[in-house]
């Protein structure tokens, strides 16, 4: 099986400033959608989000927003929250600092947030201390792997049901490759917390 959590050195960090999950909230679920907006995931999405009356956190790339400004536009309408996840969806690891943040920041002339959550998980701590104190740093406590080919729809569900708990941050992508595996999964895994009597909120940015 597949690595769902996030590593645990992450838990080092102040969760101030650095969220993997959000355990003190009760029977609350943070759902959030990575590298959006695109025609080919985001709106179908919204749809299945306003069927069962969710909100969300879609980390946005910059370059995604800037082509497809009418559909960020439904994700701002529908109520949903929004996170800055870079302009180029960069990989810290392999990015300078001053590069990194300077393609941050040109993610932010498109919309402004303050939660940041890093591509691929990856960042140093350069890179870390220069954002923190604009930023609320968003890792998860469940990945889906939606996005791996690998991947089936079912164990995509599954992988989301059994990981999943009280204060838990989930990643899906609303992306071309995750998009199956989404449809799928994620009206199911709605059907089921809701009824076990969970809700859904946006991440806070504090």
């Amino acid at each position: 099986m597949k690595s769902v959590k996030a590593p645990f050195f992450l838990r080092w960090f102040s969760p101030a400033w650095l969220v993997c999950d959000l355990p003190a909230s009760g029977k609350v679920i943070y759902l959030t959608f990575d590298d959006g907006p695109i025609p080919e995931a985001t709106p179908e999405i919204l749809g299945i989000l306003e069927t069962y009356k969710v909100t969300a956190t879609f980390f946005m790339v910059g370059d995604n927003v800037r082509r497809n400004p009418e559909i960020f536009e439904m994700v701002n309408k529908a109520g949903h929250a929004i996170g800055n996840h870079t302009y180029h969806h960069l990989n810290g690891w392999k990015t300078p600092p001053g590069a990194y943040i300077e393609d941050v920041a040109r993610c932010e002339q498109y919309f402004q947030s303050g939660l940041f959550r890093p591509p691929y998980g990856r960042f140093n701590l350069s890179q870390y201390f220069l954002l923190r104190k604009k930023y609320r740093f968003v890792l998860w406590s469940v990945l889906t792997w939606d996005f791996d080919r690998r991947t089936t729809p079912e164990i995509c569900l599954q992988y989301a049901l059994d990981n999943t708990g009280e204060g838990s941050v989930v990643v899906f992508h609303d992306s071309v490759k995750s998009i199956e595996n989404v449809r799928y999964a994620l009206p199911r895994f709605l059907s089921h917390f809701l009824g076990q009597g969970y809700r859904f909120e946006t991440i806070p940015t504090h």
